[in-house]
């Protein structure tokens, strides 16, 4: 619903690898100079205001002398990050009429404003790009996150579900209906023809060992090595996944997916491999699982069945253990 005094634009949160639609309404009202954000918003988001002032003013925009008030639905879903920046911005101007939306609930908003008004790029663009395809919504994001739009695109054949904008005013112009150029780039991604720097070929002698791992790879078993340091055991774990086959689609976006939402690089080579993750030996059951207000980032907590994780592990008595959690 947009009236003069209140509008709704939809945006999507982070939880976990998921992104669930949050709704940004704003209501301007008359009473003493003021803009506050409710909503269970984390210090990132009540910083928002200030950097969504500085970006409106910087865009040629007003912000009258009334009290605003924007809400983040829903209020039991905490809200953290820079990305409600951009349809915090887009509802004050459509609450208070220097912007008209008629169309605005085609389409969702995420972005990270500057104080001149351009937009920085985002964490978990992915997922949110995906959530908004489903909803039949087109995503309005920064141009910074072009390379994840364009993965999605290539990955699942989300054509038009996208739009790259590289501050305020450009979106703007899209809530205007305005068609802006589209990306003429487009990623490639290597089909599952894996090509590794190393094989299980690659070492001599080993034959009990070898076999062990075939069959923890065919059979998805769990595996534990037990040895002195040296004996070869981290060796023949980082050829394991050599063993394993290429990633679904399904299951290299969700990996992807979950490299998006821990700002980590995404690229089209390595699609369709499984990640291999290697912690240190010296890390603790804590480290591994992670702690403080992201713990929820820690890869190796979501779908663990696509990741191959070992641990080793040198206890006193120069005796080393090395446990393997197969992928599936």
């Amino acid at each position: 619903m947009q009236t003069m005094n209140l509008s709704s634009v939809t945006s999507r949160a982070l939880n976990g690898i998921e992104s669930p639609v949050v709704t940004v309404e704003v209501h301007v009202s008359n009473g003493l100079p003021s803009l506050s954000i409710v909503g269970l918003p984390e210090a990132s988001v009540k910083e928002s205001k200030d950097r969504v002032r500085s970006a409106l003013l910087s865009s040629g925009f007003q912000i009258p002398p009334k009290r605003i008030t924007v809400n983040l639905a829903p209020a039991d879903l905490p809200k953290s990050g820079g990305r409600y920046d951009l349809p915090i911005a887009i509802g004050i101007l459509i609450a208070t009429g220097q912007l008209d939306g008629p169309n605005i609930e085609r389409f969702e908003f995420i972005g990270e404003l500057a104080l001149n008004g351009e937009l920085r790029s985002i964490k978990g663009a992915l997922p949110s790009l995906l959530a908004a395809h489903s909803s039949s919504r087109i995503c309005v994001l920064p141009e910074g996150n072009q390379a994840e739009a364009l993965l999605s695109q290539s990955a699942s054949d989300l054509s038009a579900n996208f739009i790259l904008v590289r501050d305020l005013k450009e979106a703007c112009r899209v809530v205007l209906g305005e068609q802006l150029i589209p990306p003429k780039t487009q990623l490639k991604i290597h089909h599952p023809n894996l090509d590794y720097p190393q094989d299980l070929s690659d070492i001599s002698g080993q034959l009990q060992a070898k076999r062990v791992l075939e069959i923890a790879a065919s059979g998805h078993h769990s595996l534990i090595m037990v040895g002195p340091p040296g004996s070869g055991k981290s060796m023949l774990a980082s050829r394991l996944v050599t063993l394993l086959p290429a990633l679904t689609q399904q299951e290299a976006i969700e990996s992807a997916t979950i490299h998006s939402i821990t700002g980590q690089e995404i690229g089209g080579e390595h699609f369709y491999k499984r990640p291999f993750v290697n912690p240190h030996h010296t890390a603790s059951a804590a480290a591994l699982v992670g702690g403080g207000c992201h713990f929820s980032l820690n890869p190796l907590l979501f779908h663990k069945r696509r990741y191959q994780s070992f641990i080793d592990k040198n206890h006193p008595g120069s005796v080393s253990y090395f446990s393997y959690k197969v992928a599936s």
